[in-house]
This record gives structure tokens, sequence and C-alpha cells, in this order.
């Protein structure tokens, strides 16, 4: 509940403090006396969108103070615990406006911004008119209505669509990543059959290299290393050698052990010859090869540098590359039949929405026909009971919220063709119908403030009248605020407070005073009979607030 309002250096106000009650509250004036302004400057506190230039002229910045009782459990609690800021039952709401176009706003003393303002004032005020702002007259907002009428639970329908997107998403993307891998499955398949055959293996070209180098320098070299074994054999230097151990063992046993060393060393020398012609022939045989095997060696050593040049990589990196496109060629051919399992996880996901979502389209006609009942019983003491209200709901694009489009039509007349709200109805009756469905929509909500600002114009006499009872019966559940130049609906509020506008040194202000029980009477006397008030006019106006 909206507790006070301090208003300093706004527009046309000085300085003016609005001290509000429970129930009804009535604020009334001459045209031009300033009561938009006291709304232009709640708006302002509650970081609502409206005119820039609110800063009175001749000041350097313009203030605003709103005070609001939340009880415990108002849901404004929870956007202020997440904005850090601390409350035990009253909220102190202010805003300054520079000059320059600056804003600063605090709530409790701490700084806050103006969306955290917005967000508190969806909790705490609700602001209608026959201009209104706040969703009855637009029909893109009318499914949120009927659905906050309702009483249902949308969060399952909200989280099907949800997987449902994320499904889809998901088969998108596989989709988009195959096409992507088909742009290259020819040059996938040939790459990976083609390094197949090949099988190249790391450290393969170096070896073949040196085998290559090896077997072509071989036909030079063997003919000398033939001659070196021959020289190393029986004929050559080991025939010498066993003839020369064989004379000095003869004259061993006349030489007195002098050629003992000499045995001894020719003994060795036998053995490091015997070694010397094994490893010649060793060579002798790895020089004999096939010359086919040279043509062998060369054409592999030829495709495996082809290979590297082709796929720009060193020829040692062949083998792990062909593992790379083998395993995206898999990934491939593994992704098509994947796309088979995405497509039913979609399907499945999109039938249990539409299950959902139908279920809440039950659940929204049958809400369509509680509030239009509802609606019946509203209209008829506002003096319509031969309008018709109707919620149309109809299918369209599924969302978040369901594949169901609402909006609220009336039928002013019997017989009459229904239309939206806000084109059939004219200025008198769509305040009526504003006032029903907000009574109607509001159903038990506490610790809101409501400003109704005018939604009596173009009504009179009892139709007038009915617009205050269902305004004060209103304001039996949330405290109300009436903007009205209407004495019936005047009359009847709880608390009565009247714009006044002066000048003061050639200055322009506006001051609103609470009215006492005989200033009341004078007020509404003079809303009945205009500037001259009659003895007729104030006795009117005490008939009016004793009724």
């Amino acid at each position: 509940m909206l507790i006070s309002l301090d208003i300093r250096d706004i527009l046309i106000i000085d300085r003016l403090t609005l001290e509000l009650g429970p129930g009804l509250n009535v604020l009334t004036g001459e045209t031009g006396a300033g009561k938009s302004i006291l709304l232009d400057a709640l708006g302002m506190v509650l970081g609502w969108k409206g005119r820039a230039d609110l800063v009175r002229l001749g000041a350097e910045k313009g203030e605003v103070t709103a005070i609001f009782e939340l009880p415990a459990g108002h849901p404004a609690h929870a956007i202020l615990e997440e904005a850090g800021v601390e409350t035990e039952g009253e909220l102190i709401l202010r805003r300054l406006a520079h000059a320059d176009g600056r804003r600063q706003a605090w709530a409790n003393d701490r700084r806050v911004s103006a969306e955290v303002l917005r967000s508190l004032s969806e909790t705490l005020v609700e602001l209608h008119g026959q201009h209104d702002d706040r969703g009855l007259l637009n029909p893109r907002g009318h499914r949120a209505l009927l659905d906050l009428f309702g009483g249902y639970d949308l969060s399952v329908l909200r989280g099907l669509w949800a997987a449902r997107r994320q499904a889809r998403e998901a088969l998108e993307a596989a989709e988009a990543q195959i096409a992507r891998a088909k742009t290259e499955e020819d040059f996938l398949r040939h790459a990976v059959a083609e390094l197949e055959k090949l099988a190249p293996e790391p450290g393969e070209e170096a070896a073949l290299d040196a085998r290559r180098r090896l077997m072509q320098a071989s036909g030079r070299i063997r003919e000398d290393v033939a001659k070196a074994l021959n020289a190393l054999s029986e004929e050559g230097a080991e025939g010498r050698m066993r003839d020369a151990t064989r004379w000095l063992e003869a004259a061993a046993d006349k030489a007195a052990g002098r050629l003992d060393e000499a045995l001894a060393a020719l003994s060795r020398a036998m053995i490091e010859l015997s070694e010397a012609q094994s490893g010649v022939e060793t060579a002798l045989d790895a020089l004999d090869f096939d010359p086919s095997a040279l043509e062998a060696a060369e054409e592999r050593l030829f495709a495996i540098r082809a290979a590297s040049r082709k796929y720009g990589i060193p020829a040692d990196d062949l083998a792990r590359h062909s593992e790379g496109l083998s395993i995206r060629l898999a990934a491939l051919d593994a992704g098509e039949a994947g796309l088979g399992r995405l497509a039913t996880a979609l399907a499945k996901s999109d039938a249990d929405y539409r299950t959902e979502a139908s279920r809440i389209t039950g659940l929204r006609q049958r809400a369509g026909e509680r509030l239009d009942a509802a609606m019946a019983a509203e209209l008829a003491p506002l003096k319509m009971e031969r309008a018709v209200f109707r919620s149309v709901i109809t299918g369209t694009d599924p969302g978040p919220d369901g594949q169901d489009q609402v909006t609220f039509t009336v039928a002013t007349n019997p017989g009459a063709l229904p239309g939206p709200l806000n084109k059939i109805a004219s200025g008198g009756e769509l305040s009526r119908f504003l006032l029903a469905l907000k009574v109607c929509l509001t159903g038990g909500t506490t610790g809101l403030t409501m400003i109704f600002d005018e939604i009596d114009r173009g009504v009179g006499g009892a139709t007038a009248d009915a617009v205050g009872r269902r305004l004060r019966a209103l304001a039996g559940d949330a405290q109300v605020l009436v903007v009205t130049h209407s004495p019936q609906v005047a009359a009847l509020g709880a608390h009565h407070w009247r714009v006044e506008k002066r000048v003061q040194n050639n200055v322009t202000l506006s001051t609103v005073v609470a009215l006492s029980p005989a200033e009341r009477v004078e007020e509404i006397a003079r809303m009945i009979s205009g500037d001259t008030i009659s003895d007729a006019a104030r006795e009117a106006a005490r008939s009016l607030i004793s009724a």
C-alpha cells in the first residue's frame, strides 16, 4: 500500500506531501490543476517511462519520495533481496531528477537502477485509464491476463517448449555438420582408401631412401669388396699367414722361446683376419641384390613422397593423417545414422509439447468461460447488462506459453457483431468495461495500489454511481486511488483530496489539500454545480456522501 508521496520541485509543484490511506482514495480538482502531475511524479519514482522535463523551472533538481507498506510475503521482497536492499515492512523509494537530465534512485537508502524500480513497480502499483498502458487494451497481453485469471501453472509447458527447442537445435546442428562433411565426402573416401592402401609408417621414408642409395652404389663398390675378400682368403693373406705360422712353429723348438710372442701375435691376427673376412663376406652378400628390388624400393619411396606433397604434410605424419581422415569419415557415416535418432527425439518432444499445449488450451477455454460469466455479473451493476463480453481463443504459432491467441471482444448492443475491446466500446463504455475487467482479474490480489485515471470519464448519473460503487468494492481488498471529475465517484471515497492551482509571485504552483468533511461537501457541490455553489448543490452533495 502507498502510504505517502512527497514531491519537491516537479513541474509546477514546489513542495507537496500526500498522505494516503487504505480503501478508496479520491483526487478531484479543476481541469489543469495538476492532477496528472501527481501521476507523472509517481511514475518518475517508480521508473516508468515518461516526460523528461520534470524539474520545475528555475530549480536545479526535483525529488520524489514514495513510502510503501510491505506485508510479509509481498512479491517486492524477492526483488529487493536480489538487489541487496534490506527492508522490514516499509519501503522508501526516492528518486532525483537533475535539470541536466541525470537521474538517481534509492530504495531504503541503497542506490538502485531504474530497472529495479520498474520491477518493483509491477508489484506495487497498477495504473488504469481509458488509455490503459498495463495491457487491458492490448490484445497481445490478453493471454497473460486470462492465464492469471485461470491460475494454472505454465511451467511444464515452458519446460517442454525449451526441450523441443533444444531437440530442434541439436538436429539442425547435426544436419549442418553432416552437410559440411558431405561436401568433402568424396575426398575423404578417396584419401582414406589411398592412404590405407599405401599404409605408410613413421621413419619409412628415411629407411627407403638409405636402402635405395645403398643399392644404387652397390654396383660400383661390389667389385672392390670382392677383390678385398679375395685378398683376405686362402689365396691371399689368410694363406700366407697360415704358411708363416707353420714355418715359425717348426722353428720354435730350436729358438729357445724367442718366437713365442710372434706366434701369439699371429694367432691373434688370424682371429681378427677371420672376423674381417666374415664382415666383408656379409657386406658382399648385402651388395648382391635383385635389380627389381631397387625398382620396388624406388616406387614405394616415390609414392610416399608424392602423398606427402599431395596432403601437404611431412612423410612421417602420413600415418597419423590417415587415421584422422578415417575418424572423420566414420563420423560422417555414423552421423547420418544419428540423424534418425535426433529426428525421433524431436518428434517426441514436439508431441509432448503439443499434448501439454492442448491441455492448456482446454484450461484457457474453461477460464475464458468463467471470465465471460464473471464479466456479465460485473457489467450488470454498471448499467451494461445488455453488453456481451467474450474471451475469444484462436490458434497461433506455438511458443513457450502455448499455441493460443486470446482476444477480449465486446458487443455493446444485442445483435451487434463483437469486436476488439478498444475499437467497439465508446469512451464511457470503455471505462466501465475496463473497471469490470479489472475487478474480475484482480480477484484476491493483496498489497497492490491500483490507480484509475479518470476511468469514469464519459459517464454520469446512475452509471457514475455504479462505477463509484464498484471502485469502492474493489478498494475493499486493495488500495485504490481515483482521479475523477464525477461527484458520484468522489462522494464514495474513504479519503478525499483536492488538487489546486495558485499563482504566487507570478509563478503558477500546484498543491494538494486533504479535505475535511465540510470541505468535502463544498468540493462535491462544486463538481455538481460549477463555480457558483448553491444550497441545492450542497444538499445534493450531502445526499451523495450519505448514500
